[in-house]
């Protein structure tokens, strides 16, 4: 059994947001894959399906972003799910727009969600870490991972996403290097390998 876990803020003022993009990636695997419908469990919005023959339990944590480990926790613990079988999706401001990398452990960048799981849980839980770019001044990073993504940056979202779930059973089978390489073909093939550093402004 493995515990995927989306990292956003709840609610319809924050469901487009560049930080909730971890929501937005696990949200696509539910619909790519046959998984139950979401209800409210663990402080979260929680869901069962199965992807290459293996159990996976979708976590949406509703605690916002910087409790998000309280939520990861009730969870693992209900299913005495091991801290390598937890595999976070999240936003990254180290990485261009459309950009992924799959990681075991290591710093938490300032982010506050990996922060609050690290606190509760440890610290060598796999991440999928999907690109938003950085602003380019460390004061403006607060107010851009809490703004809407722009228009011009919908296509690389949605196909990131898509790619992100397209290829999940790869993860799902610990090939993390496979799954990497694969989704960034898929981002190539669609044209959107050139995005704009810190996104589409507005």
């Amino acid at each position: 059994m493995l515990l995927f876990v989306g990292l956003g803020n709840p609610g319809a003022r924050h469901a487009q947001n560049r930080h909730n993009i971890g929501f937005m990636a696990v949200e696509a695997i539910a619909r790519r894959y046959v998984f139950a419908p979401s209800r409210a469990r663990f402080q979260s919005r929680a869901s069962e399906g199965q992807i290459a023959g293996e159990r996976i339990i979708l976590l949406e944590p509703q605690t916002f972003m910087n409790e998000s480990g309280r939520a990861v926790q009730e969870a693992a613990r209900f299913y005495r799910i091991a801290l390598e079988d937890i595999i976070v999706f999240h936003d990254e401001l180290d990485l261009a727009p459309g950009k992924l990398r799959v990681k075991i452990g290591g710093g938490n960048a300032g982010h506050n969600g990996l922060r609050s799981i690290t606190a509760h849980m440890g610290n060598d839980y796999k991440r999928v870490r999907l690109g938003i770019g950085h602003p380019g001044d460390k004061s403006l990073v607060y107010s851009y991972v809490l703004s809407d993504f722009g228009r011009g940056e919908e296509a690389w979202v949605e196909a990131l996403c898509k790619a992100s779930a397209d290829e999940i059973p790869l993860l799902v089978r610990g090939d993390d290097a496979h799954f990497q390489s694969k989704v960034h073909l898929a981002m190539e093939a669609a044209g959107l390998t050139e995005v704009n550093r810190v996104g589409a402004r507005q």
